[in-house]
């Protein structure tokens, strides 16, 4: 568990699945937590009740659209103003339309980018003036296994967990000078309410290209974005941690 008394975190996408585990994560460890969501008003009920059960000393909800760069701006100011200050950011949120290149259709290309890389640029440019004010911060950007290694039927997926890589590098060089770090995650197949619905025969067939055998825990991803996101990891910026179980190294 990894210190975080005193800080304020923005999770986003913290309903349910990796985000709430990180959201919890950070709450064991002290955060006030800020949770995003985007219209699950039951699901984030449940994910600020185990929030506050965690141990932070304050949570709240937030529920805006994360491609929308207005909304963003103003989620920014409010968890400021709410919380007193903005320390940790967690990009998270993200959609998938898996199809095949020839039969996506505009709008989901468009949607995927809007949602999976624009709102986590709509967000990191919203944090930068009150991370530089506080003299540090720390943003953690979740891509993907699929960003590094590509998957038939998921090229806009794929697309934008790529530029997400790219766009971690470049702000981790921009904001190094205010003692902003940026970094991303690479999850690969993490048991969740998609994964759990797959046929045994597809569940094995994953297994075998994942030599820790096993399909990682939502927990596993937010001890590994916990990691970057704390003080632990103060040398570390422009980095991706792959949390893979060895399936691409």
């Amino acid at each position: 568990m990894h210190d975080f008394k005193g800080k304020v975190a923005l999770v986003t996408g913290a309903s349910r699945g990796i985000g709430r585990a990180i959201a919890v994560e950070l709450a064991r460890g002290g955060a006030a937590v800020a949770l995003n969501y985007a219209g699950n008003e039951a699901a984030a009920a449940e994910a600020l009740a185990l929030v506050q059960a965690a141990g932070a000393p304050a949570a709240r909800l937030y529920r805006f659209d994360v491609a929308d760069p207005a909304a963003c701006s103003r989620a920014v100011e409010a968890v400021v103003a709410d919380l007193g200050g903005l320390h940790v950011l967690v990009n998270n949120a993200g959609i998938a339309v898996d199809q095949l290149l020839m039969r996506l259709k505009d709008e989901d290309w468009r949607r995927q980018l809007d949602v999976n890389l624009t709102g986590a640029f709509n967000l990191i440019r919203a944090v930068t003036r009150p991370m530089m004010k506080a003299k540090g911060g720390a943003i953690v950007n979740l891509s993907s296994v699929v960003g590094e290694m590509g998957n038939a039927g998921q090229a806009a997926y794929a697309a934008t967990k790529a530029g997400l890589i790219g766009l971690t590098k470049s702000v981790a060089r921009e904001l190094a000078s205010r003692q902003v770090r940026c970094n991303a995650v690479t999850p690969g197949f993490i048991d969740t309410d998609m994964t759990a619905a797959l046929p045994e025969a597809a569940r094995q067939k994953m297994l075998e290209n994942i030599p820790l055998a096993r399909l990682g825990s939502a927990e596993d991803v937010a001890r590994a974005v916990c990691f970057l996101a704390s003080d632990d990891a103060a040398y570390v910026t422009g980095e991706v941690l792959k949390v893979n179980g060895g399936m691409y190294m």
